[in-house]
């Protein structure tokens, strides 16, 4: 499979794990430090509707990037934002071009392939992160999961990991990996990018929250 076939098979997995998230879920804390699974899902569908721009030439545009509500409807806009995501990736000659992606670099340009790359990744680790949050399983293809390990290892570490708001954090200790979601090879992906395989909601929500 090439990256735009894997994407796509990761970005579905995410839209069928958020279509278990009913009303009373959209409070629920996530992985992802102070996001609830609403926020998380939003950013989720930014993404998308930004890197679609990126894969028509128009990801310089910083509207293109902006976060969005997601509404009464956070199922059927999600949605909404993936299929036109899958649908950007998969145009003609798509592999062939340049992304801008100015939330990672604005100074320069990046291949296809690397842009497709960026935005897989998010998408395993995302699916994984909405289906700890409603206590669902993944079912993410255990070739899919193969090809995003070497990924997921070339994600730069250091500094930028410990600021506020990053999406991945420091590396875990591979230990913690072991069995997650049924998969050793899920696990060591998500201690790679800093998150624990174990993680359940805290009890009462984050401290101080109402």
């Amino acid at each position: 499979m090439d990256l735009v076939q894997l994407d796509r098979i990761a970005v579905l997995e995410s839209v069928r794990l958020v279509e278990h998230a009913g009303p009373g879920d959209w409070d629920r804390p996530t992985p992802c430090d102070r996001w609830t699974l609403r926020l998380l899902v939003e950013h989720m569908g930014a993404q998308h509707i930004g890197f679609a721009a990126a894969a028509r030439g128009e990801g310089a545009d910083p509207a293109a990037w902006e976060p969005r509500p997601a509404g009464d409807d956070p199922v059927t806009w999600y949605r909404g934002t993936a299929h036109a995501l899958v649908d950007g990736f998969a145009r003609p000659g798509v592999l062939n071009g340049r992304f801008t992606l100015p939330e990672i670099d604005a100074e320069t340009t990046f291949a296809a392939t690397t842009a497709i790359g960026f935005h897989f990744i998010d998408y395993v680790v995302h699916s994984w992160d909405v289906a700890a949050t409603l206590g669902v399983r993944t079912a993410l293809p255990p070739a899919v999961v193969d090809a995003a390990l070497p990924l997921a290892r070339r994600v730069p570490g250091g500094a930028r990991r410990e600021q506020p708001g990053a999406a991945f954090r420091p590396a875990r200790d591979r230990g913690e990996g072991a069995g997650a979601d049924g998969s050793g090879t899920l696990g060591l992906i998500l201690t790679t990018l800093g998150r624990s395989p174990k993680w359940a909601p805290p009890l009462g929500g984050w401290p101080g929250s109402a």
